[in-house]
C-alpha cells in the first residue's frame, strides 16, 4: 500500500497569484498591518488591457461595501501592462473620483483631489511593468509611490482613501469586470 503524504496547504500554494503576467504576492506589509490579497483584476477596453490590479485588505471582502468600510491599512496595487503618459493615467483617477464622491462630499475633496493629481503629474509618464502602490495609512493619509518610491506628500484622510477605492469597487466602478475580480468574485 502507497503512503500519500499531502504537504500543508500553505505550502502547497504558490507564493505570487499570476495576472496578465504580472505576480500579485498573496501577502504584504503596510503601515505595520499584514495584508492578504483580496482580489485581482483587469482593467480592459475592447482587446486594451491597461493594467493589472490586485486589492489588499487585513480581512476578506466581497462587497464595495465591505471593502470600504474596512478599517485600518489598504493597499491597491496596480501592475502596468501598457506605457502611460502620467497626465493621462491622472485624469482618469480624478474622472473615477468624480464618479464616485457623493456630491456633498465633493467640494471637500477637490483641494486633495488636485494635489494628488500633481504628485501623478510629477513622475511623467508610467510604463509597462512599473507597480503603482497607492496605501491608505490610517496615520498618514493616502500614498503614492512608484517602484517602491513613496512621490508627493501624504493626502489626508480616510474619505480620500474611500473615494479613490470606490473608483474601482464602487458603484461607478473603472470596469465592472475588475471590480468584480478585486472584490473575489
Amino acid at each position: 500500500m502507497a503512503a500519500i503524504t499531502l504537504a500543508p496547504l500553505s505550502l502547497a500554494q504558490p507564493s505570487a497569484v499570476m495576472v496578465e503576467g504580472q505576480a500579485f504576492d498573496r501577502q504584504v506589509r503596510v503601515a505595520g498591518a499584514n495584508l492578504q490579497l483580496n482580489g485581482t483584476g483587469v482593467r480592459a477596453v475592447a482587446w486594451f488591457k491597461g493594467y493589472a490590479a490586485g486589492l489588499y485588505l487585513a480581512a476578506a471582502a466581497n462587497s464595495a461595501t465591505q471593502a470600504l468600510a474596512a478599517p485600518g491599512p489598504k493597499r491597491l496595487q496596480i501592475r502596468m501592462l501598457q506605457d502611460v503618459p502620467a497626465v493621462e493615467f491622472e485624469k482618469a483617477f480624478t474622472k473615477g473620483m468624480r464618479r464616485n464622491a457623493p456630491d456633498d462630499q465633493l467640494a471637500g475633496l477637490e483641494a486633495r483631489m488636485a494635489e494628488f493629481a500633481q504628485t501623478i503629474r510629477a513622475v511623467g509618464k508610467v510604463r509597462k511593468g512599473d507597480v503603482v502602490d497607492l496605501d491608505l495609512d490610517p496615520a498618514r493619509g493616502t500614498l503614492f509611490a512608484l517602484n517602491g518610491t513613496l512621490h508627493g506628500t501624504a493626502i489626508a484622510g480616510d474619505d480620500f482613501y474611500a473615494v479613490l477605492l470606490a473608483s474601482f469597487v464602487g458603484e461607478h466602478p473603472y470596469d465592472a469586470r475588475m471590480k468584480a475580480g478585486l472584490l473575489g468574485h
